[in-house]
């Protein structure tokens, strides 16, 4: 789950922007901005954004979704295949 790491005041943001990229550059961190103490935005490194993107995506296709809740529910009930079942010549 995405937490908030970290709560920066949009002032304080505007002076130390780089800092901040830098600080979440290659991270998972995200950090909200915050106007008059109520955050407004959040900002978040590039691969964490597209990563939640493609999460979305495979949410919003109904036959994918389809497909993990089958597996989840044999999951459930034991019914596993063997790695030589599922990927035999």
């Amino acid at each position: 789950m995405l937490t908030i790491q970290d709560y920066i005041p949009v002032t304080k943001a505007k002076i130390a922007f780089l800092d901040i990229i830098r600080k979440i550059e290659g991270s998972n961190d995200a950090i909200a901005i915050t106007k008059n103490g109520v955050p407004e935005a959040v900002l978040l490194s590039i691969n964490k954004f597209e990563g939640l993107m493609e999460t979305l995506e495979i949410l919003s296709d109904e036959k994918a979704m389809k497909s993990i809740r089958k597996s989840i529910k044999e999951a459930r009930e034991g019914k596993w295949l063997d790695f030589d079942e599922v990927f035999a010549e």
